[in-house]
């Protein structure tokens, strides 16, 4: 386990909250597998009914820890293999509600894990963007099946192909958010949802989670094509280039 990932559970409520904000809280493959592992665990125990994301103050998570991942990448592993891809698979098969409360930057996978979540708190200064294509990439965690499903192609394409920046008003008129929540009382307001689903009779709340989640084959199979594509991008020139600019500017 790594501590750039603060698990607890309280009242029924499962809570993982981000927590490298020297790094923006940026995910690297131990945070992926940590994370993982406390889902499964989660899903298995009785006692959890509900899964609770967190960021920090500002900052939800921007995305992949870039500078881990390519090491990753380069050292042999596939990206179709590992902790990465272990958290997208494992997205569609939670059985449990998942629930965001989400502050500031909320990039890439900070945005397209919300897609998953059955209910979703935003302040008002959230930032949502998925700078896929700017790295020569393509979307993932099957955003390209469920982005449009929740706000339509057009609006999906804007997010996830153009790179569009959401505000929170933007994310809530589309459908990706259910309300816009001040700084102070963000966690407050997830916290008391997540409590109140744990409190609800347990089958009967997984029973209905899955008649609205309807059969995940086709999201499952959307990401495994997805991750496929993407590590053919991975070692395209474009995506060279592209890394190779933003370490540069970053440096």
């Amino acid at each position: 386990m790594t501590p750039d990932i603060a698990i607890a559970t309280t009242g029924g409520v499962q809570t993982i909250r981000f927590a490298r904000p020297s790094k923006k809280n940026a995910l690297t493959g131990e945070m992926y597998a940590a994370m993982v592992a406390a889902i499964i665990s989660a899903d298995r125990d009785d006692q959890v009914g509900v899964h609770l994301f967190l960021g920090q103050p500002g900052v939800f998570t921007a995305g992949n820890d870039l500078a881990d991942f390519m090491s990753r990448s380069t050292s042999g592993s596939s990206v179709l293999e590992g902790p990465v891809l272990d958290f997208l698979r494992l997205l569609p098969k939670v059985e449990k509600p998942m629930i965001a409360a989400v502050d500031g930057l909320a990039i890439g996978i900070g945005t397209t894990l919300l897609m998953h979540c059955d209910l979703v708190y935003a302040t008002p200064t959230t930032r949502f963007q998925t700078p896929f294509l700017d790295l020569g990439l393509v979307p993932e965690a099957g955003s390209s099946l469920i982005g449009p499903r929740i706000m339509g192609h057009q609006r999906a394409f804007e997010l996830l192909v153009l790179g569009e920046a959401f505000s929170a008003e933007r994310a809530k008129n589309a459908g990706l958010i259910n309300a816009i929540v001040e700084s102070e009382a963000l966690e407050t307001t997830a916290l008391d949802a997540a409590h109140r689903l744990a409190a609800k009779p347990r089958q009967a709340m997984l029973a209905s989670r899955r008649l609205l989640r309807g059969d995940t084959a086709g999201l499952s199979a959307a990401i495994e094509t997805e991750a496929a594509i993407f590590a053919e991008r991975l070692s395209s020139n474009e995506a060279q280039l592209a890394f190779k600019a933003f370490f540069n500017r970053k440096s």
